[in-house]
């Protein structure tokens, strides 16, 4: 196997254990003990490290090892923050872009929402992702990329959410849905603002609760 293919096989193995929560924040990964598990040799797994350092998934803290990032408080609120300037500005702007057929298709999952129950999440993030990817630019789509891997860490440790709020994500969704499909873009970006500071004060509610949170 080329040393290129480990080098991603092990940035890929351990990454998804951290977005998974397998490693949860503040767990301490062992050099040693990551070479058994991933069947690297130690160069593939220092510059997997190295990468996953860069997207801010773990901190190389010197003497005494490689710590999972956090989420606490703050890392929360500048996830939202960033979100909060991003998704309103790409659906005033970008999401006349986005085919019309693609939003009716979001329309009827999100009108069936019954049946999505269990996998409201990825149906969730597809339609944020379309706006985004409406925009047509890398460094915006880079940065989400990134705020993407912290919000699925962050929607594991709160658990599954309450039938109540999967409704009332169900009908933000369709408000931004509805406003697109009559093209009243700014109406569409507030209620993707609405959305999100909804989003925040349940995922601050039900981590908190939890005891997973840190200040």
């Amino acid at each position: 196997m080329r040393k290129e293919t480990l080098k991603q096989q092990a940035y890929n193995i351990i990454k998804k254990k951290i977005i998974t929560c397998e490693y949860p924040p503040n767990f301490l990964l062992n050099e040693e003990k990551l070479k058994d598990e991933i069947g690297a040799s130690r160069t593939p797994i220092r510059d997997a490290l190295s990468r996953l350092e860069q997207e801010n998934l773990v901190r190389i803290l010197p003497k005494k090892g490689i710590m999972v990032a956090s989420l606490s408080i703050r890392e929360i609120n500048a996830i939202y923050e960033a979100r909060m300037l991003v998704e309103p500005y790409a659906i005033e702007h970008y999401a006349n872009k986005v085919e019309k057929e693609r939003l009716e298709y979001f329309r009827k999952i999100f009108r069936d929402g019954k049946e999505i129950q269990e996998r409201i999440y990825d149906v969730d993030d597809k339609l944020h992702i379309e706006f985004i990817n409406a925009m047509d630019n890398e460094y915006f789509q880079a940065m989400y990329e990134r705020i993407y891997y912290q919000n699925c860490r962050l929607r594991i440790l709160s658990g599954v959410k309450s039938e109540k709020r999967i409704e009332e994500t169900l009908q933000e969704h369709l408000k931004i849905i509805n406003a697109c499909l009559e093209e009243q873009w700014q109406d569409a970006a507030e209620a993707m603002r609405e959305h999100l500071v909804c989003s925040k004060r349940a995922s601050f509610m039900t981590i908190i609760e939890s005891g997973e949170m840190a200040l």
